[in-house]
């Protein structure tokens, strides 16, 4: 693990020449928002489906968290199967295996939808999440090895706008593919076929890499492996919060793009087309954020932003419990509050991909991604106590987001000078 690594700009690539990182990187930026947006429009097919199929108000309430468990329960399961890989093996033949694996899970697929079979479909969406989780670590850990380090900030912002894009339209993409084809969806499967095989053609135009530890064994025991990870990168007090905030950011992400549904609909009180922009401008805002963050880091990782997406989302949130707002500047603020949520994620993301060693890449963001999930796991609990038990309304949850991006933002202030004391003693 390294613990000493400087953040300064410099023009030498880790994997690949200067003159051939762009095709690289932008066959990674397509294959990414593919998978992305197959992802969620799946999901959201499958829930509109199983809704339809539901006999009565109980498995009606039962469909969103189990399809949310069977999503999110792969990342959990295989994060750390999928970080070994990424070291193990090339993360371009990782990434390659990865789409084939898609394309014969489109076929499965269809033949769920053809047989009007409800729970082989949510099967599919288990498949979706296998299919994310194994891609992860190498996606990330791609990203270090294509580009130059004074891009690896601006690569993030892309990689974290595409994501976000990819789940706004993948989402709308499955409610309409569930309106257009009703009763004939095997079509809509034809559709998903079709999209794993541009993902699989664009996973090819990655160059050739070398694994970055061929002779790494595989672990059984991904809880001991998680340990021992946690355990190496605790060696590392940057890299180490560069991981909670992460997680954090997963978490408090999750918990308000669910209150903005509430929000829409219980206290704004506007219909379910309304309430969907609530969230759509919350991921646009997250990506525009990202994007802002990748050009001002300068060619550097700068993680002096991170302070600013704190205090900024801690502001945001809290004004969202104002009284009397109207449905136009909530959306206005939803904006804003994404827009620092980018500037957050950007060098904490970036922080994760260039301090681990380059054997260790793989593990470390393969945990990460575990970590991250078991966030996004917990915001399903904590949300159900805040509406049910505590019966907190949509306008307090958003002031114990703010509370709690308030209570971060120290955190925040010790990583950027963590980051920037052991970049001094690396120089």
């Amino acid at each position: 693990m390294r613990s000493r690594r400087s953040n300064c700009s410099v023009n030498d690539l880790t994997g690949v020449e200067e003159s051939n990182w762009r095709r690289g990187f932008w066959s990674l930026i397509v294959t990414q928002f593919q998978g992305a947006f197959s992802d969620n429009a799946l999901k959201t097919l499958v829930t509109f489906i199983a809704l339809a199929a539901a006999t009565g108000s109980a498995q009606r309430r039962a469909v969103v968290p189990v399809l949310g468990i069977l999503f999110s329960l792969p990342f959990i399961l295989f994060s750390m199967a999928g970080g070994h890989l990424a070291d193990r093996f090339s993360k371009r033949s990782v990434t390659i295996g990865v789409k084939v694996f898609e394309v014969l899970l489109m076929l499965f697929t269809l033949g769920a939808f053809w047989f009007k079979n409800v729970p082989l479909a949510m099967a599919a969406v288990c498949g979706m999440g296998i299919h994310s989780a194994f891609f992860g670590p190498s996606k990330y850990g791609l990203l270090p090895e294509l580009l130059p380090e004074r891009k690896l900030s601006w690569g993030n912002g892309i990689l974290e706008l595409g994501t976000f894009t990819a789940i706004i339209t993948g989402s709308a993409a499955g409610g309409l593919l569930y309106k257009i084809f009703k009763g004939r969806q095997e079509c809509s499967a034809l559709v998903f076929f079709a999209l794993a095989g541009l993902g699989l053609i664009c996973s090819f135009g990655l160059p050739k890499l070398p694994a970055a530890n061929p002779t790494k064994k595989f672990r059984v025991n991904f809880l001991a492996d998680l340990f021992r990870q946690i355990q190496e990168i605790l060696r590392d007090r940057v890299l180490w919060l560069a991981m909670l905030g992460n997680c954090y950011f997963w978490f408090v992400g999750m918990l308000m793009l669910n209150n903005a549904v509430i929000f829409g609909m219980d206290t704004l009180q506007v219909d379910e087309v309304q309430t969907s922009y609530l969230q759509v401008a919350l991921a646009l805002g997250i990506g525009a954020g990202s994007v802002a963050a990748g050009y001002l880091s300068g060619g550097k990782i700068e993680p002096r932003l991170v302070p600013v997406g704190a205090i900024g989302l801690a502001i945001f949130s809290a004004t969202l419990a104002l009284p009397a707002l109207t449905y136009r500047v909530v959306l206005m603020n939803l904006v804003v509050l994404g827009f620092f949520g980018g500037f957050f994620i950007v060098p904490v993301a970036a922080l994760m991909q260039y301090r681990p060693a380059a054997g260790q890449k793989g593990a470390v963001l393969g945990a990460g991604n575990l970590l991250s999930f078991v966030g996004i796991a917990l915001v399903s609990g904590v949300f159900w106590l805040l509406t049910s038990v505590a019966e907190c309304s949509p306008r307090q949850i958003f002031l114990i987001g703010g509370i709690l991006s308030a209570s971060v933002t120290p955190f925040a202030v010790r990583l950027a000078m963590e980051n920037f004391e052991t970049s001094r003693e690396a120089e």
